[in-house]
């Protein structure tokens, strides 16, 4: 059995959640949850915002993922975002950043202080679930240094042309490499649980 998961563009506050403009995709039910957390362990299995393309594909390429489904999941970065410590080093050392951008987030972010104040992931279109993401790496406008790196004239740069050019494309390949993601090491067996409510533990 499986569920469809629409991203449309309301805001219930009285249920409390975000539903924002975008794809859809097919999500099996009665796969197993932890019963457990650890954030130290999520955190060593993310990304870094710091990594170059080279060590970002690697990272992708360690889970089983391509390029171009790295490149498709980096545009979740259309919605959300970032605290200001994770993108402190670029808009105050790197180059590769549109000044007049640099200069309106160091308003919000000093070069001490204000750790935890936040910036949108994508300035253009923060609540909408679009291809603006990739228009503003053109413009070199992303808000961490492994987003920029995806159009810094390597290898992924036309992947971000495409992507720019063609939000359908981008919605579909989007949608493939989430459900890709769903199936990412299940747990089975005994291990974890089917929640009865997936917000706690059964």
């Amino acid at each position: 059995m499986a569920i469809l998961v629409p991203v449309s563009s309301w805001k219930s506050e009285r249920l409390g959640f975000w539903r924002l403009n975008g794809p859809s995709w097919i999500v099996q039910l009665g796969r197993r949850d932890s019963t457990t957390a650890s954030l130290t362990l999520a955190n060593s299995d993310l990304p870094a915002p710091t990594l170059n393309l080279s060590n970002l594909i690697t990272a992708f390429s360690n889970k089983g993922f391509s390029t171009q489904e790295m490149v498709a999941l980096s545009g979740s970065h259309t919605i959300g975002q970032s605290n200001c410590r994770f993108f402190r080093a670029r808009i105050y050392n790197d180059t590769n950043i549109d000044s007049t951008f640099a200069t309106s987030l160091k308003t919000n972010c000093p070069s001490v202080g204000g750790d935890n104040n936040l910036s949108p992931l994508d300035e253009t279109s923060p609540t909408t679930f679009d291809n603006a993401y990739f228009k503003n790496l053109q413009s070199q406008k992303g808000l961490l240094h492994s987003d920029q790196e995806l159009f810094n004239g390597g290898s992924t740069d036309s992947q971000v042309n495409a992507y720019s050019t063609d939000s359908s494309s981008f919605a579909t390949d989007f949608a493939n490499a989430m459900v890709k993601m769903g199936n990412l090491g299940p747990l089975t067996g005994s291990s974890g649980q089917i929640r009865t409510n997936c917000r706690k533990i059964n």
